[in-house]
């Protein structure tokens, strides 16, 4: 069954509403705890989790403005630092992974960044264990390619996360954690261009993105 645009903002917020809810909550706790608690190496503790709590709000908030939002602000084209300093703060609490920036790119059109922010939470979600993520991309003239290679010990990624970056829909259609792979299926479809995701195969996985967004001349 195709993914409406009212269903894809319903598993959208979804998304949202679950990856936030942690951070949110222990920020509400902490408020709480505060407010009873008169030791002065307790407050300080609550204090310092607090700054936690906000800390990890604020960098997925930042990065979801740029993987899913309209990233007022930015133009046509984002500035790849932008990009890169999103993925850093997500992995700010994830000491296991390693991220190598291997963009060539220092502009480039702000559905590819999308793409790639959205291929590399796909990424980090995928290493449990932790491991490497190598992100690539470049832009030759209006025809672009991402490429997102995962290398670790244990690579988890769902069966229906394959098909919908593919196809665009699972087998029981799109569910909460898919939001992402689904809007990377649909932005490269919405250009003809193709979505790559490789077998794991000796500890290593691609996923990656090539598509056209020159526009045509008149």
């Amino acid at each position: 069954m195709p993914v409406t645009p009212v269903d894809f903002a319903s598993i959208l917020c979804s998304r949202l509403c679950h990856d936030l809810l942690s951070p949110v909550g222990a920020l509400n706790n902490g408020l709480e705890l505060l407010a009873d608690e008169t030791d002065p190496a307790m407050r300080a503790r609550c204090l310092e989790l607090l700054n936690d709590s906000a800390r990890v709000s604020a960098n997925k908030l930042k990065f979801f403005r740029l993987a899913f939002g309209a990233a007022g602000g930015f133009g046509e084209s984002v500035d790849v630092r932008e990009a890169r300093l999103a993925i850093e703060g997500l992995l700010a609490d994830r000491k296991r992974i390693a991220l190598n920036w291997l963009v060539d790119a220092e502009m480039l059109p702000k559905s590819a960044v999308k793409i790639l922010l959205n291929l590399a939470l796909i990424a980090i979600e995928a290493l449990p264990r932790g491991g490497t993520i190598d992100i690539g991309g470049e832009d030759n003239a209006g025809q672009v390619e991402i490429v997102v290679k995962i290398e670790g010990t244990l690579i988890t990624i769902q069966p229906d996360l394959r098909a919908i970056l593919t196809t665009g829909e699972g087998a029981e259609g799109v569910p909460t954690h898919g939001a992402g792979a689904y809007l990377v299926h649909a932005l490269v479809a919405e250009v003809d261009g193709a979505v790559l995701v490789s077998e794991p195969a000796d500890g290593i996985m691609i996923l990656g993105a090539s598509m056209t967004t020159a526009k045509p001349a008149k």
